[in-house]
């Protein structure tokens, strides 16, 4: 057959299939692009045989093959990866993303529904209403969707009862009344055989609403972006030659023309528009949406990542904000731990400072909680490494949502969305001393810095240490030395040894450590510190060249072996929990300043050997 063309102008509407698993997400697809005729012969046929090998629908076209690409999701009958399909009717252009209904694949929902405007929620009818997809409505509200289609599929295999129908739309509309959706329009269906999906079907006489199709033509999504405050982020500075410098980007909300007064969001340098550039000319008017370049009247410093606003419309530029995360990371998210941040085109060092409360997707309910593991959803406080312009994600899409990335891997752990700003990131600065760290450590003849000790419970870090800040002592070095056992007796006598208390402990050790640095000091820091994520968070908080990591190499079996608190002991006969080495992770430094193995060496042989590289690096000792 042939594929038929549109009309030039015809509305677009983008929208989510998602459920649980098996719910019948891609065949309603398939469905759709079959009756509206998108599907070439040749296409056609390849799926009529693919059918005979992968189907599920027996001698019948499956036609959940049209969107389950992948080899590994027709092997396995699901849909692994997020599917963009287009198909049109005479009314309407459509855009659906076919999203997993598989809880290990949640984050490739969340990234489907990330850009749709409505979504159709299918449900078994033999199963009604489930975890996930009370999990996956949940998501839907989060991400700003507001209309919903409840899909009750199969219906055909419940002999097209009308009870059954109706217990399933009253569950899920009793556990849906609290996610603010602006409409919920439930369908009976069978994707298989295509009742009311673009046909009225004559099974279910008792339904009079309208079919998947005349609903999704009809339904009214549009929002009024335009007379929302002007958001411009900068995507790229565009300088072709030294007559032209303009900012590109794509209009998030708002209006602008030329004349008109705007103000870069994080510096509050004000200019006015002089030209909207776009490929085909200029523009009178510009409209959320739009993809053009600004050049401005005035020479104003504007980098990617800044925004471009009105000045009467500013938004809130803060470093601390609270707002909902998803956590789609198979390892726990734990307070304090840094990750890296982008929101629009920014990137910053990011923490969770803390978790207000665990969202309990089948009930709604807060709960208390320490972590966020895989697929839970959490409203927390964020602390970003640099003040950045936000809004609340209920008010702009575009400017109120943000990923989290793991720092060593480079997997999207999380996606979250702006909720407010905390008052105390603007009521708080930083107070600028005429006697700053330069000043200080010209005093003392110091080269400021952290040595940062690392190895396992009984490796001599702690020893080695010693015997270096005697050496700096004797060469009249400033120094001070910070232990994990002292410390705890202190400053961290309220913490424990859970993966989330070791990521606080080292988080206030190395604020601790970097006000010393401040102060002109040599801090000698002798920490199990298991983790490299907390050991990079405390090189991040310092400048070029001030922290040294030194790995004190020991195999465990000499710590065992040596055990001088006999603490091995006790965690192998179960009486300690959480040990490092025992039942708990010790992530070695992949690429360590200093490099010590004890292996052969007394302490005081590994302690010249870390001497000897710190003259190498300028520090007379």
């Amino acid at each position: 057959m042939t594929q038929q063309r549109a009309p030039e102008a015809r509305e677009l509407l983008r929208f989510l299939t998602c459920g649980s698993v098996d719910d019948g997400k891609s065949t309603l697809i398939g469905r759709l692009l079959y009756d509206s005729q998108l599907i070439f012969e040749d296409t056609l046929a390849a799926i009529t045989k693919d059918s005979r090998k992968h189907g599920t629908t027996g001698e019948d076209i499956d036609l959940a093959l049209l969107v389950d690409g992948l080899e590994a999701e027709r092997q396995q009958g699901i849909t692994i990866d997020v599917a963009y399909r287009f198909f049109q009717t005479p009314r309407r252009s459509f855009i659906v993303a076919d999203t997993p209904g598989h809880e290990q694949y949640t984050r490739n929902m969340a990234t489907g529904a990330s850009g749709a405007s409505l979504a159709v929620i299918l449900i078994d009818a033999r199963k009604g209403v489930l975890t996930q997809t009370r999990r996956h409505s949940y998501i839907c509200s989060l991400l700003g969707i507001r209309d919903i289609v409840v899909a009750v599929n199969k219906i055909d295999l419940v002999n097209f009862s009308e009870d059954t129908f109706d217990r399933i739309v009253g569950d899920y509309v009793t556990f849906a009344s609290e996610l603010g959706f602006r409409s919920i329009a439930p369908i009976p269906m069978s994707a298989r055989f295509g009742d009311n999906v673009t046909v009225r079907s004559g099974n279910t006489p008792w339904y009079h609403g309208p079919t998947l199709i005349e609903h999704l033509e009809t339904v009214d999504v549009s929002q009024d972006l335009a007379g929302h405050p002007f958001r411009f982020p900068v995507q790229w500075v565009n300088r072709p030659n030294l007559d032209f410098r303009g900012f590109s980007g794509t209009i998030a909300s708002g209006r602008i023309a030329p004349g008109d007064q705007v103000v870069v969001a994080a510096s509050g340098k004000t200019s006015r528009i002089a030209r909207i550039v776009t490929a085909d000319g200029d523009l009178e008017v510009a409209e959320p949406g739009q993809a053009v370049t600004l050049t401005l009247e005035d020479e104003v410093d504007v980098a990617r990542g800044d925004i471009l606003v009105r000045p009467a419309e500013r938004p809130p530029v803060a470093d601390q904000f609270a707002g909902h995360l998803l956590w789609m990371d198979e390892e726990a998210m734990l307070p304090g731990r840094s990750y890296l941040m982008r929101i629009g085109h920014v990137w910053t060092p990011c923490s969770v400072t803390s978790i207000r409360h665990r969202v309990d997707v089948n009930t709604l309910e807060e709960h208390a909680a320490r972590r966020l593991t895989l697929n839970e959803i959490g409203f927390c406080n964020f602390s970003a490494g640099q003040p950045i312009p936000v809004d609340a994600y209920a008010d702009n899409r575009t400017t109120g949502a943000f990923i989290l990335v793991d720092r060593f891997t480079n997997r999207t752990a999380a996606a979250g969305m702006v909720a407010f700003p905390l008052r105390r990131a603007s009521n708080i600065h930083h107070e600028h001393f005429t006697v700053d760290k330069s000043a200080r450590a010209a005093l003392s003849g110091n080269k400021p810095m952290v040595l940062w000790f690392t190895g396992l419970s009984g490796s001599g870090k702690s020893t080695i240490a010693n015997i270096v800040e005697q050496a700096l002592h004797r060469a009249g070095r400033q120094t001070y030395s910070l232990d994990g056992d002292n410390i705890r007796h202190g400053l961290c006598r309220d913490l424990g040894f859970t993966a989330e208390d070791r990521v606080e402990n080292i988080r206030r050790v190395g604020e601790v450590a970097k006000l010393f640095v401040d102060a002109g000091m040599i801090v000698l820091c002798s920490f199990i510190s298991p983790f490299r994520a907390e050991r990079r968070m405390v090189r991040d908080l310092l400048g070029a060249g001030e922290f040294v990591e030194v790995f004190v190499d020991t195999p465990i079996e000499a710590c065992i072996a040596r055990d001088p608190k006999g603490l091995y002991a006790k965690a192998q006969a179960g009486q300690i929990k959480n040990f490092t080495g025992i039942d708990s992770p010790y992530e070695a430094p992949e690429a360590p300043e200093l490099h010590v193995s004890t292996v052969g060496r007394n302490a005081e042989e590994c302690a010249t050997a870390v001497l000897e590289r710190l003259r190498e690096r300028g520090i007379a000792c």
